[in-house]
């Protein structure tokens, strides 16, 4: 008689119930790794096209955000014109898409309360790759670090989205759930982040948006 090897039917069953379940545990974490790293490439890149357009724009027009007015977008010499010109916008509102940048007019956090609520005085531009950029236009010119007289510096700021209308909508936090914390860490980066720009220079305003940009 011929004696056949292999898994009995109980066997195979328990042994796919184990995968299954082990499965079930480790996928939503490596959903939101994949997310968050997807949030961090998509962050990174905006910064670097918002300032390479401001370079640009230097060096064609010979004016950074420092030389900027108030105005509409279709005026020469505002931030507005920096981004329509420079980069590659599809849509533009001023309807604010969710975003209130009062609180935010010098090197402090942006919280939860402050990205809640429509502005209507919100410039914000979606562009060509999904990102959305938004600030207050009513206070974004004349955007410098370097005034001859020191209390007249304007840091002015905004918040970028790296998805757009897309969920999940939150603003970064470090690991306390703070916008600013001592050593902050992001374990999981989310899609808005708060930033200051002037001169010719973009840069995060929040520590938990700092830690993700510089973060390997």
């Amino acid at each position: 008689m011929k004696k056949s090897l292999g898994f009995t039917l109980a066997e195979v069953l328990i042994t796919l119930g184990i995968i299954g379940v082990v499965a079930a545990m480790t996928m939503p974490t490596l959903m939101n790794s994949t997310q968050g790293a997807q949030y961090k490439a998509a962050y990174k890149k905006a910064l670097s096209a918002i300032s390479q357009a401001v370079t640009l724009n230097v060096a064609l027009e010979e004016y950074s955000f420092a030389d900027t007015v108030a105005g509409d977008a279709d005026t020469d010499y505002t931030v507005a014109k920096i981004i329509t010109s420079r980069m590659n916008v599809v849509k533009t509102t001023e309807d604010g898409f969710g975003y209130d940048m009062q609180g935010t007019g010098d090197d402090t956090a942006t919280d939860a309360s402050d990205v809640a609520d429509a502005a209507a005085n919100n410039y914000t531009f979606f562009f060509n790759d999904g990102v959305v950029f938004s600030y207050d236009k009513a206070n974004a010119f004349a955007c410098t670090q370097d005034a001859p007289d020191a209390a007249n510096n304007k840091i002015c700021t905004g918040v970028i989205d790296v998805n757009g209308a897309k969920g999940p909508n939150k603003i970064v936090v470090c690991n306390d759930g703070n916008q600013n914390a001592t050593n902050c860490e992001v374990k999981t980066p989310t899609d808005i982040y708060p930033v200051m720009f002037y001169d010719q220079t973009v840069l995060p305003n929040s520590d938990a948006a700092r830690a993700v940009l510089y973060s390997k």
